[in-house]
C-alpha cells in the first residue's frame, strides 16, 4: 500500500496544469498594462501632433481669429483618433511675461464630466508680440480600469483619465 500511494505522489502528471495555473494571471496582467500603456502611449503622441499642428496654423495666421471654439475644431480635425473630440477636449491660452516668468497652473484644466456647468478655463487671445501658452487636455476612457495599470492612471473624471500637451508660441506682429 506504501509503495502504490508514494508511486502517485512522485508521480509528475498534472504538474504544467499547476504551472499554468501559477503563471497565466500574471502574463495576462502584463499582457493588458502592455497593452495600456501602448495606447496611452500613441493617444499621447496623437495628441501632441495635433496641438503642434494646430499652432503651426496659428503662427501662420491660417486661424483668424483666435477663438476657444476655433482651435478646438482645428485640433479635433488634425486628431480623429481622439474619441468624441469636442466633447472631450479643454483648451487654456494664457499670455506669459517671458522676462518675469509666472508659469501657468501645474494643474490642468480638463473637462469634467460629472459636472458639465463648470466655468471655462483661461482663454486669452494676446496681442502682438507676446508669449502665448496653449495647453490642450483630452479625457480618456481606460481599456481595462481594473488591470495594475488601469486601476493606477489617475482618475480625472468619472473613471477617465487625461492627457495634456502644452505649446507656445509668440504672436508675430502684422505688418
Amino acid at each position: 500500500m506504501r509503495g502504490a500511494r508514494s508511486r502517485r505522489l512522485a508521480g509528475e502528471s498534472g504538474s504544467a496544469s499547476v504551472e499554468f495555473v501559477l503563471m497565466f494571471p500574471v502574463m495576462f496582467a502584463l499582457f493588458m498594462m502592455s497593452f495600456e500603456l501602448g495606447l496611452l502611449t500613441i493617444r499621447q503622441v496623437l495628441l501632441d501632433r495635433a496641438l503642434d499642428l494646430t499652432v503651426r496654423e496659428v503662427r501662420l495666421g491660417q486661424i483668424n481669429p483666435v477663438t476657444r471654439d476655433a482651435l478646438t475644431v482645428r485640433l479635433c480635425a488634425h486628431a480623429p483618433a481622439i474619441p468624441d473630440c469636442r466633447a472631450q477636449v479643454r483648451l487654456e491660452m494664457r499670455s506669459v511675461d517671458p522676462f518675469a516668468w509666472a508659469g501657468i497652473p501645474r494643474e490642468p484644466d480638463c473637462v469634467d464630466r460629472e459636472d458639465r456647468a463648470r466655468p471655462a478655463s483661461a482663454f486669452t487671445a494676446g496681442r502682438e508680440n507676446q508669449l502665448m501658452v496653449l495647453r490642450a487636455c483630452v479625457l480618456f476612457d481606460p481599456y481595462f480600469p481594473t488591470s495594475l495599470l488601469g486601476s493606477a492612471l489617475p482618475d480625472v473624471s468619472d473613471g477617465a483619465y487625461g492627457l495634456v500637451s502644452t505649446s507656445s508660441f509668440v504672436i508675430e506682429p502684422l505688418r
